[in-house]
């Protein structure tokens, strides 16, 4: 895996960039040194240390990783972006994001990493992850640097998520917050509910229509938490239509809609700003 990168700021080391301003763990930055992974423009190994000027171009070649997963080549999924360092692609409702058992190849990275490998790549890793019954955009990395820097852009709030939902009832309000800390919920085991000692967990929302008994609303997320968007809504008493683990009106084919449909940040190998959107929704 080779790219390469233009240094942002005058006096940036290479230490700097690889620790401060992808925030790498120690583990990879450690592997990348011991196999002489980064070289000037001319194509040398270069001092670590050593402040470089603006502009400078590094060049990054990085050894062949293993994904864990086995690949799926009889299952392709619509691709709305892609590049060397990750692949946004869109999942179906009814589709896990990953493998929950031994031997489970039918899921969204399964998939993926087949397409990868028909791409010449070898590894694939989810950065984030969709319910099952959540359809919508997932962000997937191509080489384990780029997933380093996209757990620390998701962590501290670089990506953000945009979901539509049809919930039950009216929705007065244009647009609020709802921030209400999730934890476990004791009596079931896969629910989640406001709880004090929970996590944080806050949800920005946008009226976007009203219709018989329902409401359309735009979300936002600002926190990633398991189930959030269905157990805050369902807690402010407009759960998802279809939504019945938490309490939603039952429908014909017990499907709910929750649709992640963009994603916006700063690339951060490339600092373009990019927008990925659904427009299949």
């Amino acid at each position: 895996m080779t790219w390469s990168y233009e240094v942002q700021d005058d006096g940036m080391t290479v230490e700097e960039l690889l620790r401060k301003d992808w925030g790498l763990g120690k583990k990879v930055v450690h592997e990348m040194r011991m196999a002489k992974s980064v070289k000037n423009d001319k194509f040398q190994e270069i001092i670590w240390k050593e402040p470089l000027p603006k502009g400078t171009m590094l060049h990054f070649d990085l050894p062949p990783a293993d994904s864990p997963y086995e690949p799926n080549h009889d299952i392709e999924l619509p691709i709305l972006f892609e590049d060397d360092h990750f692949i946004i692609a869109r999942k179906p409702k009814g589709m896990a994001t990953h493998p929950n058992e031994i031997g489970q190849t039918d899921t969204f990275i399964n998939a993926i990493l087949g397409h990868i490998i028909r791409g010449g790549g070898t590894y694939g890793e989810h950065v984030h992850r969709l319910d099952q019954g959540t359809s919508g955009l997932l962000m997937v990395a191509k080489h384990p640097v780029a997933k380093n820097v996209l757990d620390r852009m998701l962590e501290q709030k670089q990506l953000v998520r945009d979901y539509e939902a049809v919930v039950k009832g009216k929705v007065h309000n244009k647009s609020g917050t709802i921030d209400f800390p999730l934890g476990r919920d004791r009596h079931h085991p896969t629910r989640r509910r406001v709880s004090p000692t929970g996590q944080s967990a806050v949800t920005h929302y946008k009226l976007l229509k009203q219709m018989e008994g329902k409401s359309l609303l735009h979300l936002t997320l600002e926190t990633g938490r398991t189930h959030q968007i269905r157990a805050h809504l369902s807690h402010i008493g407009h759960p998802i239509i279809g939504d019945e683990l938490y309490e939603g009106p039952s429908t014909q084919d017990g499907s709910y809609h929750l649709h992640a449909f963009r994603m916006s940040f700063i690339h951060p190998f490339t600092n373009e700003k990019i927008v990925v959107e659904d427009t299949a929704r």
